[in-house]
């Protein structure tokens, strides 16, 4: 039953995500310590006032034992602690900024595979032509070209340039213009760059796999017998390889959603889009550990259940693929 195996898969994703706070937990402490921002910018403070909040925030205790705490309540009780520069909730704070994240990310995959499955086909079916060089190049610059520059060139030409020529410019940063924003169509200029910069590497990706999905499922010996029956080669093409050939590509993508949320943080501080990846960077900037503590374990559990997803929608798209 395909429950049963997504209970086991979310059983199994425990220790990732344990690992992974781990990990994160050893590297902040390796760093700072147990360093409480904002203490030593305060000389009115007494010892004995520097030793109560520290005992307040925990930051006192065994390394071990501020770690437990710390996981069961997260675990137990959704409890991401508390931010060690205002002492408000982090999981506050994360909620706050998520939508921006996953406007940002959604758009960005949905800007990638609706690209990347038409870009692979033509490949696939124009193999070795010019078209397929030239396609074949341009998934290799998207490989190259770092999203910060590719990010600030962008930035450049369509919000500096343009409006110092009087075209039509983009905005340069943000998600909403301060005022008399909020609109659909300022949203969305506000989205087109940091959504193209984030897709831009992973569309390369993606279009390559369903070129040589494609290749491999023309091939095979259904699309053969298809043709020798005389199917018109469009329905060929669009019925049955097209179909076979994308059902992998859905696992892929969720694969890659690890990729995209650490791409978003790099496009969310380009761009100053106000998404949990700009929180995190500027927490951190500020030893505010148990922000960035929380933003890392949230998005590995978001990762979890989007590999989860993934794994589950291949089924559905592929009928031969049964889960017990």
């Amino acid at each position: 039953m395909i429950w049963k195996y997504a209970l086991r898969r979310l059983v199994a994703a425990i220790p990732v995500v344990i690992g992974v706070t781990t990990v994160t937990f050893l590297l902040m402490k390796v760093t700072a310590g147990n360093y409480v921002p904002g203490l030593d910018l305060n000389p009115d403070l007494r010892p004995e006032d520097v030793a109560r909040i520290r005992h307040q925030l925990g930051v006192d205790q065994p390394l071990y034992l501020q770690y437990l705490q710390w996981i069961v309540g997260v675990f137990l009780h959704g409890d991401f602690g508390r931010s060690l520069l205002d002492g408000t909730p982090v999981l506050q704070h994360i909620l706050v900024r998520l939508p921006a994240s996953l406007e940002l990310t959604l758009t960005a995959i949905l800007i990638g595979v609706a690209l990347a499955i038409p870009l692979g086909l033509t490949g696939a079916l124009r193999r070795g032509s010019k078209v397929d060089h030239l396609l074949t190049g341009v998934s290799v610059g998207g490989f190259a070209v770092p999203q910060f520059w590719l990010g600030l060139m962008l930035i450049l030409l369509f919000s500096v340039t343009f409006k110092a020529w009087g075209l039509p410019w983009l905005p340069s940063g943000g998600r909403e213009s301060t005022i008399g924003g909020g609109d659909p169509i300022d949203l969305l200029t506000h989205l087109v760059m940091p959504a193209t910069v984030l897709s831009f590497f992973y569309l390369s990706i993606w279009s390559r796999f369903v070129r040589s999905s494609t290749l491999e499922v023309l091939s095979q010996d259904y699309v053969r017998t298809a043709r020798a029956k005389g199917m018109p080669e469009r329905r060929v093409v669009y019925l049955h390889a097209l179909r076979n050939s994308i059902v992998p590509l859905v696992t892929l993508v969720g694969l890659e959603l690890p990729g995209l949320f650490a791409g978003g943080l790099v496009v969310e501080v380009v761009f100053s889009w106000p998404g949990i990846g700009l929180m995190a960077f500027e927490r951190a900037k500020g030893y505010d550990f148990t922000m960035v503590m929380g933003v890392t374990t949230f998005v590995a559990i978001l990762v979890v259940f989007g590999n989860l997803l993934a794994d589950l929608l291949y089924a559905v798209l592929d009928p031969r693929i049964r889960y017990t």
